[in-house]
C-alpha cells in the first residue's frame, strides 16, 4: 500500500492535496481544513516536506492539533477522515476533508476574526464579498433572471476584447456603486457568463469559456 502514498506524493501540492512536514499550530491548520472543505475537498499529508521527502511523524500530537483545529478553530466543526501509514519506518498521518455540499465553513485570520477561505492551486485564498453572494444565490430555490441593461452589455462587450476585468476597473467604466456592480458581477456568475478568478495578487472576472 505504500505505493498509494507515493503516488500522492508524486502529484505534488495541488487544489486538493496538501504536504505538512509537521503541525505546530492549530488555527493555522484550520484555514487549509476550511479551505479543502469549501473548494473540492483535499488531504492532509502529516510527515512529508513541501518538496515531497518523508519525514514522518514522532507522536499522535499532530493528530489532536488537527482534531482541536476542526473543533475549536473551524466554525461550524469540520468533520474528518484519517489514516496512518508507516513508509520505510516513517509514520505519515494522512488527513481527508470531504467537500462541503450545503455548508459555508469559516477559519480566524491572522488578526483574529472569522473569514472564509478557499483552496487555489497550493495555496488558501481568502474568499470575497461576491463569491460569497454567488454561494448564498446558487442556494436559493429562485432562479436568477438578467437584466441586459446598458452595463451589463459593457462588461461583456469589454471581456470581449481584454483578457480580464478587475472589480475596481469595471466600477470606474460602468460608472456605478459598488452595490451595483457587487450584483451585476454575482448574477453573471450565477448564471456562467463569467468566471471568477483567484489569485494571490488579485482577483478578477472574466468571460466563461464553453465547456
Amino acid at each position: 500500500m505504500s505505493s498509494y502514498i507515493y503516488n500522492l506524493i508524486r502529484q505534488g501540492e495541488n487544489e486538493t492535496l496538501d504536504f505538512k512536514h509537521s503541525i505546530t499550530n492549530s488555527v493555522k491548520i484550520a484555514r487549509s481544513l476550511v479551505a479543502f472543505a469549501n473548494t473540492h475537498g483535499g488531504k492532509l499529508l502529516i510527515g512529508v516536506k513541501d518538496n515531497g521527502t518523508i519525514s514522518g511523524i514522532q507522536t499522535e500530537e499532530e493528530y489532536y492539533m488537527v482534531e482541536s483545529a476542526a473543533h475549536l478553530h473551524c466554525k461550524p466543526e469540520i468533520r474528518f477522515l484519517t489514516e496512518t501509514w508507516n513508509i520505510k519506518g516513517k509514520t505519515i498521518l494522512e488527513i481527508t476533508i470531504p467537500k462541503s455540499l450545503d455548508k459555508t465553513y469559516f477559519a480566524k485570520d491572522p488578526s483574529g476574526k472569522w473569514k472564509v477561505y478557499i483552496r487555489v492551486n497550493d495555496q488558501n485564498l481568502l474568499a470575497n464579498k461576491i463569491l460569497l453572494k454567488v454561494w448564498k444565490q446558487k442556494k436559493r430555490k429562485k432562479g436568477t433572471y438578467i437584466h441586459y441593461t446598458p452595463k451589463e452589455k459593457l462588461l461583456l462587450n469589454y471581456l470581449s476584447e481584454n483578457e480580464y476585468i478587475t472589480f475596481s476597473k469595471f466600477r470606474k467604466i460602468a460608472k456605478i456603486s459598488p452595490y451595483k456592480a457587487e450584483r451585476i458581477l454575482v448574477n453573471m456568475i450565477v448564471v456562467n457568463l463569467i468566471d471568477i478568478v483567484f489569485t494571490e495578487e488579485q482577483i478578477y472576472y472574466k468571460l466563461k469559456l464553453p465547456e
